[in-house]
């Protein structure tokens, strides 16, 4: 599950990618009023700061589902394959999420958590 796990450690790193677009994006970033400059932030600055804020969410449970297939044995085929939809469902969020496709942004987080879950049956399945 060599795959998994890197798609865990890209999952990890897409927030601050995410982030570096809205300081890109935004006014002039302030280091030493970080709050008050991300409560500045409009348009794509903005959505590109909540997408960041959202993969901090969707981390967290992603990371376990993979290692709980891990330790339970599951298909690492299977799982290697979701971890990757995971991750390029996560990208295709941030592109519709700047693009503001706020319908096309939900569908595809829906397909991003239905790998979570998926990885977590497999891990379920996979118990003795």
């Amino acid at each position: 599950m060599q795959t998994a796990l890197i798609c865990v450690l890209v999952a990890g790193l897409m927030p601050y990618l995410w982030t570096a677009v809205a300081k890109a994006r935004g006014p002039r970033y302030d280091n030493r009023d970080v709050r008050s400059w991300q409560s500045r932030l409009d348009g794509v600055a903005y959505r590109a700061h909540a997408a960041h804020l959202n993969s901090f969410e969707a981390f967290p449970l992603f990371a376990a589902a993979v290692l709980a297939a891990m330790i339970a044995g599951a298909d690492p085929a299977r799982v290697n394959l979701l971890a990757i939809a995971f991750v390029v469902l996560r990208v295709v969020y941030f592109a519709v999420y700047l693009a503001n496709l706020a319908a096309v942004r939900s569908l595809v987080w829906f397909g991003a958590i239905g790998c979570v879950i998926a990885i977590f049956v497999a891990a379920i399945r996979a118990m003795p």
